[in-house]
C-alpha cells in the first residue's frame, strides 16, 4: 500500500494499519521509499495487475490456468476461426508471446490450430471440447474474482476505470515507437581503437 513519501508498507500478520485520508499510518521501519515510482501510473498498473493475477491464481489453485489463459480461451470461444493476427490485436499480445502461449494450449488439447486453405501461412483457431470445459471452470472463477474487484473499485467507478484502461491501451498501441529515443551511434573506428587498448566504450 502506498504511504507517506511514496512508501510501500510490508504487511505483517496481526498488524493493523490505520487509514487516515487514504494514507497508511504505519511505523517508518515498515516503509519502503518509492521515489518517483510513487507517481508513475505504469508502476501502479503493474502492481495492480500482479496483485490481481496472484489473487486469481490462488482462487483457481493452478498456476498454469492464468488470467491470460482465460482471456485467450474466451476470445477464441466467442470468435471461432479467429486468426492469430486478429487474436494478437484483441488480446494486446505480440507474436513473440502469443505463439508459445497458443502452442502450450494446443499441446494440452484445449485448442485446434488449422491452416486456412486459401492462405497456408494463416491459422484458424477454435476450442476443443476439453478447452470448453476448462473455460467454463475458469469463467466461474473469473466472475467471482471480478466481483471482488467490483467491491474494491465500486460499481459507480467501474465503467470509468475500464474506459480509462481502454484508452491507455489504445493510445499507447497507436503511438508505439513514437517516443522511443534512437540509440547513440558508435563509430566503428573509435570502438575498435578502444578495444585494442583493452577498454570497452
Amino acid at each position: 500500500m502506498a504511504g507517506v513519501n511514496g512508501a510501500v508498507r510490508r504487511s505483517k500478520p496481526g498488524k493493523v494499519a490505520h487509514i487516515a485520508r487514504g494514507i497508511a499510518a504505519v511505523p517508518a521501519a515498515d516503509m519502503v521509499r518509492m521515489g518517483p515510482l510513487a507517481d508513475f501510473i505504469g508502476f501502479h498498473l503493474r502492481r495492480a495487475q500482479n496483485a490481481s493475477f496472484q489473487a486469481f491464481a490462488r482462487r483457481v489453485g493452478q498456476t498454469d490456468l492464468s488470467p491470460g489463459t482465460f482471456a485467450l480461451l474466451t476470445l477464441i470461444r466467442h470468435n471461432p476461426g479467429i486468426s492469430q493476427t486478429a487474436l494478437s490485436r484483441a488480446d494486446g499480445r505480440d507474436k513473440s508471446s502469443l505463439t508459445p502461449a497458443l502452442a502450450a494450449l494446443e499441446r494440452r488439447g484445449l485448442i485446434l490450430r488449422q491452416r486456412l486453405p486459401e492462405n497456408r501461412r494463416t491459422y484458424a483457431l477454435s476450442l476443443t471440447r476439453a478447452g470448453g470445459l476448462v473455460l467454463a471452470k475458469l469463467e466461474r472463477h473469473a466472475r467471482a474474482h471480478d466481483r471482488r474487484l467490483d467491491r474494491i473499485v465500486g460499481l459507480q467507478r467501474k465503467s470509468d476505470l475500464i474506459a480509462l484502461l481502454r484508452r491507455i491501451a489504445v493510445e499507447l498501441a497507436n503511438d508505439a515507437g513514437s517516443d522511443v529515443m534512437p540509440a547513440p551511434k558508435i563509430h566503428r573506428s573509435s570502438y575498435n581503437g578502444q578495444k585494442r587498448h583493452g577498454r570497452e566504450p
